[in-house]
């Protein structure tokens, strides 16, 4: 039986993930939001950023929202994404996973700060 390409949930989807639990944005967006939060710390690129987007939309864990916006000069249309009922739950038990993770890296003095 193949691996599913989403178990593990990969950090570029989970990244992906956490910028769209505000909101919808498109794809550049995505790329600077998730810059932004991680404090630069991962840069996505074309590859990396449209590979998670269609994997996560294959497992229905984002959604395509179509719009249309107007600028000066012509009419643009993007593509935005949003995250699904069933995505926000996934992304929920990933950050519930994380977190158990970092309680035990501190508690074990691996990890100190003011991380969680």
């Amino acid at each position: 039986m193949p691996k599913r390409k989403l178990d593990p949930l990969p950090a570029a989807a989970f990244q992906i993930m956490l910028s769209l639990a505000d909101g919808d944005l498109h794809g550049y967006a995505i790329m600077r939001q998730v810059e932004e939060q991680t404090g630069g710390r991962l840069r996505l690129g074309p590859g990396t950023l449209y590979g998670s987007i269609q994997a996560l939309l294959e497992g229905k864990l984002i959604e395509e929202v179509y719009r249309s916006e107007e600028t000066e000069d012509r009419q643009e249309r993007r593509r935005y994404y949003r995250l699904t009922a069933t995505g926000r739950k996934q992304a929920r038990s990933e950050a519930e996973k994380m977190a158990d993770l970092l309680r035990v890296a501190r508690a074990r003095k691996i990890l100190r700060g003011d991380y969680v």
